[in-house]
């Protein structure tokens, strides 16, 4: 019988709800679950820096936990490079510091504010100074997809009508209306976050665990058996259906 797999929606710094979140993973698959993180660790919620801690210090003491890579997550990679890069997907005279973004916020969870008028350079040199290497590395690591026989885990989802193996990164951490306008099957099942939903939900052909954290609502996580998926709450499993 295959032990089950565990998938962890958007974090965007909070940690307090990743530890309930994983504390509930524990009491359904013990200490040693795999678990599937899909992206988006930092920006909006105020502790992004204890969030990347936890999940680094998690890895490196051995547990089994894969970290995909959220648009977030690569925007701060981005910008901690040795020329900032821009994203193209935002919106005009959106950024990775816009207010709408998040990585003022991010910033701060390592002590660091700034004036406006304040030069990219020059708080990119004070950002260097403080964010962890292990942080920057981290962040590059990430896997853009994880897949198993059944599913295929993703932050924003697939390209309908492409094979997985020919996915573009751009839309895998960005795509949405091609994706969710799609009711066809998919090559797998996609477990996917990245577009805020009231509840996690289940689509038939996708199921899509970001439940708003960024905006202060809880994170959510869910077990699967093969294609079957439970949602973990306070009272045990709750099974996820279409």
């Amino acid at each position: 019988m295959t032990a089950p797999l565990y998938a962890i929606g958007d974090i965007h710094g909070q940690l307090a709800m990743l530890e309930e979140a994983l504390t509930r993973i524990e009491a359904d698959g013990g200490p040693d679950a795999r678990i599937v993180f899909l992206g988006d660790y930092t920006d909006r919620g105020p502790d992004s820096r204890g969030v990347l801690d936890r999940l680094i210090t998690g890895q490196e003491e051995g547990r089994d936990w894969i970290t995909l890579l959220g648009n977030h997550d690569r925007m701060f990679a981005w910008f901690m490079e040795d020329t900032p890069r821009h994203d193209p997907h935002l919106l005009v005279g959106y950024h990775w510091l816009h207010e709408r973004i998040g990585g003022v916020e991010t910033l701060a969870s390592y002590g660091l504010t700034f004036e406006d008028r304040t030069r990219l350079d020059a708080l990119q040199a004070r950002a260097k100074e403080v964010i962890p290497a292990r942080h920057t590395e981290f962040l590059r690591r990430l896997m853009p997809l994880y897949e198993t026989p059944d599913l295929a885990f993703v932050h924003a989802g697939i390209r309908p009508g492409v094979s997985l193996p020919q996915q573009q990164e751009n839309d895998l951490v960005w795509i949405r209306q091609a994706f969710h306008d799609h009711t066809g099957p998919h090559p797998k099942l996609i477990v996917h976050g990245h577009t805020p939903v009231d509840r996690p939900s289940h689509y038939g052909n996708r199921i899509n665990l970001d439940t708003g954290a960024g905006y202060g609502r809880p994170v959510s996580a869910a077990v699967f058996e093969g294609r079957n998926c439970w949602l973990l709450t306070e009272n045990g499993r709750q099974l996820l259906t279409p």
